[in-house]
């Protein structure tokens, strides 16, 4: 089974840009009439060079002499023409954003949605700093391109059609003299194209990689400062923004070099057309006004071929962003909802059991062998073992965080593969061994999860009434500000025993049938771990409960004790029952004893 987040999409510019309005079909929204604007906006321009011809031929050099009154009507209408155009173009401009945004919305919320449905251990393959670029700084690149470069694309490929239709009713001889100077930068163009893209590639991963040093070392700021790890430190974030600016540089540099071998063709073309321009007109095949208006819009011609190196800059970086929010996008569910077609899992005492389950993480060996265990419903079940025997991985497949690689997962008799996903979740509540907490209060983190306040509900009413039912409110009422105390981010103002206590007060609230606790009196001073143990009692009153057990105070009040070791079930009974029995369990427990006095 492979967890691994779906590396960047593989597909071509026009195929990525295919699968990307597939992905948000916003983005073409209106796309016909946004094309005929764009028309009315392209056929503005050239109405210039329109007026000059006319302008020459026939308001001053005509048969009967200068005409003032024509030119006066031509030079009205190219400036009327001229208004339209722009305000054409403006509202070219207003549609495209309008939609691209709508487009980005959706693209947005669907990586972050479909981020949400990845697996933890999908998720915790790739570096959170870029993941995270990956639905904000990668779709921003899309956004650019759609917004400016799909403006000046349209614009200018429609420029340009109209420009070399009317070259060619006007001198077919230079139309084709531009066209086939032209051809080669085309030519050369199409390699370079790949090469481009391939750099913006890295830019891309080089930026996600530099988030992810940031972020790291940000989170992880009170422990780098507590092992003088600074400079370290500070030369892994050098590393990675150099490499960003280094991918930059490398692909600015071959953007420009197209641009200025844009900008010299681009001139040489111009050069050209004068010099056979003339000699045409020399020989009767052009008028004077048709070769000043064709200079006119061989202007117009070379504008945008020579934009097109910045419309290819953002073309290529959009492409590799649009690349990595696509493998976001499309990365596999491994532990897939079964929505609608799932079984409903109504509320009631849980009953969990585990059948031949076998699991191993992505690459690595098998960890669990066979494990049968039964949890009885409104019972208590201690898992104990020595660490890396499999503990927290049974807790995260009876909360179905992974999926077992064989065997099943009850319950109440149906595997958890059928469950639908929110009974799942509102009847199976798992407290991990480090509560994480929002930025917020106290109160707002014990409320977090309570569907009431999401709609509208108090959160202190809700948090207050969980810390009375857990015998925790002499502590809420010792912190600065009682339930109204900033936690601040990842609850770092809290201690651990702290957060822990937050942790299950929010699960008290959750009002689960099944409570899964991985070590949750782990790393706590005696008093709190008092009161994580009064709390404990209360919130397992009436609930089944699977407690991945650190202290063997735990396990001794248990219903039940499964030892694990290796992967493997080799134990199991009461906790009296196993101590008498003189296995693995008693030494563990001697052990531990032993360290208590």
């Amino acid at each position: 089974m492979n967890h691994d987040l779906a590396p960047a999409s593989t597909l071509g510019v026009l195929a990525t840009l295919r699968r990307g309005v597939q992905v948000s079909p916003q983005l073409v929204e209106g796309a016909v009439l946004t094309v005929v604007l764009a028309v009315v906006a392209a056929v503005g321009r050239v109405l210039v060079p329109i007026a000059v011809q006319q302008t020459i031929d026939t308001g001053i050099l005509g048969a009967a002499g200068p005409d003032v009154a024509r030119v006066a009507t031509l030079a009205a209408l190219a400036a009327l023409g001229l208004v339209v155009g722009a305000a054409c173009s403006a509202w070219v401009n207003v549609r495209l954003f309008r939609s691209s945004e709508a487009g980005l919305l959706a693209l947005r919320t669907r990586a972050f949605r479909h981020v949400h449905d990845l697996s933890v251990l999908t998720q915790g393959s790739e570096r959170r700093g870029s993941l995270v670029s990956r639905v904000t700084s990668d779709v921003d690149t899309i956004s650019l391109f759609v917004q400016w470069g799909g403006i000046m694309l349209l614009v200018s490929v429609l420029q340009i059609a109209v420009a070399t239709t009317l070259m060619a009713l006007w001198s077919w001889q230079l139309t084709l003299l531009v066209w086939v100077a032209f051809v080669p930068l085309v030519l050369v163009l199409q390699p370079l194209q790949k090469r481009v893209n391939a750099r913006y590639g890295v830019v891309r991963e080089r930026y996600g990689a530099m988030l992810g040093a940031v972020s790291e070392s940000v989170v992880g700021a009170e422990t780098i400062r507590a092992y003088g790890a600074a400079a370290r430190t500070q030369g892994r974030i050098d590393a990675a923004v150099g490499g960003l600016r280094r991918a930059m540089v490398r692909a600015q540099n071959l953007v420009s070099s197209v641009f200025a071998s844009g900008v010299l063709v681009a001139n040489l073309v111009l050069a050209v057309v004068v010099v056979a321009g003339t000699y045409l007109g020399v020989a009767g095949h052009v008028s004077a006004g048709r070769l000043v208006a064709f200079l006119f819009l061989v202007q117009l011609f070379t504008g945008p071929v020579q934009m097109a190196t910045e419309v290819l800059n953002e073309l290529q970086n959009a492409t590799a962003g649009w690349r990595r929010v696509l493998g976001v996008v499309e990365a596999p569910v491994t532990v897939p909802d079964p929505g609608e077609r799932g079984h409903a899992s109504p509320r009631g005492p849980a009953h969990v059991e585990l059948t031949g389950v076998d699991f191993s993480y992505p690459g690595g060996p098998p960890v669990l062998h066979g494990i049968d265990l039964v949890v009885p419903a409104g019972s208590s079940v201690a898992v104990v073992g020595a660490t890396g025997s499999g503990k927290t991985t049974i807790a995260r497949l009876v909360a179905r965080f992974v999926d077992p690689v064989a065997g099943r997962v009850l319950l109440d008799g149906v595997d958890l593969r059928d469950v639908r996903d929110g009974d799942l979740r509102r009847r199976v509540v798992l407290v991990p061994q480090e509560g994480f907490l929002f930025d917020g209060t106290v109160g707002e983190n014990i409320a977090y999860g309570v569907r009431s306040v999401a709609e509208g509900g108090s959160a202190p009413a809700a948090a207050r009434a969980a810390v009375d039912a857990l015998d925790l409110a002499a502590w809420v009422d010792e912190l600065p500000a009682g339930l109204a105390t900033p936690v601040g981010q990842r609850g770092e103002q809290l201690s651990a025993g702290e957060r822990q206590l937050v942790a299950l007060a929010r699960a008290y609230l959750a009002d689960a049938d099944l409570l899964v606790l991985d070590e949750a009196t782990s790393a706590v001073d005696p008093a709190t771990e008092v009161r994580i143990a009064r709390a404990l009692a209360s919130l397992a009153r009436g609930r089944t409960t699977l407690t991945i057990a650190h202290r063997l105070s735990t396990a001794e009040a248990a219903d039940q004790v499964v030892v694990v070791e290796a992967g493997r079930v080799v134990e199991h009974g009461r906790h009296d029952e196993l101590v008498v029995r003189d296995g693995v369990y008693a030494a563990m427990h001697r052990a531990w004893v032993a360290q208590t006095r």
